[in-house]
């Protein structure tokens, strides 16, 4: 079915506030699943609220968090999370690398030890939209085979980058390091789709399209793959001195237990490299410059990184976003959570 942005970020802030945190950090986390939603990105909006809400209940995010920041250099700072929303943390941090870029030129800030941030793009592009680069990566399950491996080490892992265009608009990916994101295997199951082969394997390492039998995903492009994803566990783990590789908690094992997984903001102000009107001209220039390549048989275009997905946009603007009708009735009810995901496996429902 079809809703508003505002009825959306509604139901999630009623909800979220619901399960115990304040009114201002579910309004942070609303705003960031809705981001997600009105992409189309699915895997990472609402069908993520009950999770959040029950972890919330049962004390696995901190409800009052006490957020510090630590400077370590001049262009670099820990922001020290308290296991708080990662949503909340995750756009704190941003704040303090943006405003670290705009003194010094280049900022580093990791977050350490916070919950689930949800898609990392809310927070490169709301970067960007202030004239900056930016690079976010962070930790996620160990649920994904090494190239060559028959055992999962390393998350999904995902990097996020976006920058300045003219007139408002911007170049940005966000990427799992794996062929697909698990949120699109959760995404698959809730509407009872199948997934290509190409994704995960099964119990027997073997490709599945069977989202249900998801044991195990596979790197995108196999062993280059690999290398980004051990290269966001280094940045986003081992540099922050937090749990890394197969020692990353898992997001359904205990929800009681704060996930103490970590986050790294690289934010770069154009303007110290090449002015600031010369970058954006030149990142304009490469967005006609894409758009007028031609197009390989079976495309109609070629788009530059973020551009097919104002489209979509545009159209849930016109028409409202879709979310799954089983989701809908449960951000409607009174239900705080279903008491689904404690104590599950990485692969759970």
């Amino acid at each position: 079915m079809r809703v508003t942005k505002q009825e959306l970020t509604n139901l999630i802030k009623n909800k979220i506030h619901k399960a115990g945190l304040s009114e201002e950090h579910a309004e942070q986390v609303a705003d960031v699943l809705v981001f997600a939603d009105a992409k189309g990105i699915h895997s990472h909006g609402a069908m993520r609220v009950e999770y959040y809400a029950e972890r919330i209940a049962k004390g696995g995010i901190t409800a009052d968090p006490n957020f510090e920041v630590e400077k370590t250099g001049p262009s670099s700072a820990i922001f020290h999370g308290d296991n708080g929303a990662g949503h909340v943390a995750a756009k704190r941090a941003m704040d303090e690398a943006i405003k670290i870029a705009k003194e010094s030129g280049v900022a580093v800030v990791g977050v350490k030890k916070m919950g689930h941030s949800g898609a990392l793009s809310y927070f490169t592009e709301y970067a960007a939209k202030q004239d900056l680069i930016a690079l976010s990566v962070c930790q996620s399950d160990p649920m994904v085979v090494p190239f060559g491996g028959a055992e999962a080490y390393y998350g999904t892992n995902p990097i996020a980058f976006a920058v300045p265009g003219k007139d408002g608009k911007l170049i940005s990916f966000d990427m799992a390091t794996t062929v697909q994101a698990w949120g699109k295997i959760l995404h698959a199951r809730s509407k009872n789709e199948t997934i290509p082969a190409t994704w995960a394997v099964d119990e027997n390492g073997e490709p599945t399209t069977d989202p249900h039998k998801v044991k195990a995903l596979l790197p995108v492009a196999g062993p280059k793959g690999y290398g980004l994803m051990m290269m966001v566990d280094v940045l986003s783990g081992v540099l922050l001195g937090l749990p890394f590789g197969n020692k990353v908690s898992s997001m359904y094992h205990d929800l009681s237990e704060g996930r103490n997984l970590g986050q790294l903001h690289i934010v770069i102000n154009p303007a110290v490299f090449t002015g600031l009107d010369s970058f954006k001209e030149n990142i304009a220039q490469t967005m006609k410059d894409l758009n007028a390549i031609k197009p390989a048989p079976g495309f109609d275009q070629v788009f530059y990184p973020g551009q097919n997905l104002e489209f979509i946009q545009k159209e849930y603007e016109e028409k409202g976003i879709e979310i799954v009708d089983d989701i809908y009735e449960y951000l409607v009810s009174d239900v705080v959570h279903n008491n689904s995901y404690d104590h599950q496996d990485p692969f759970a429902e």
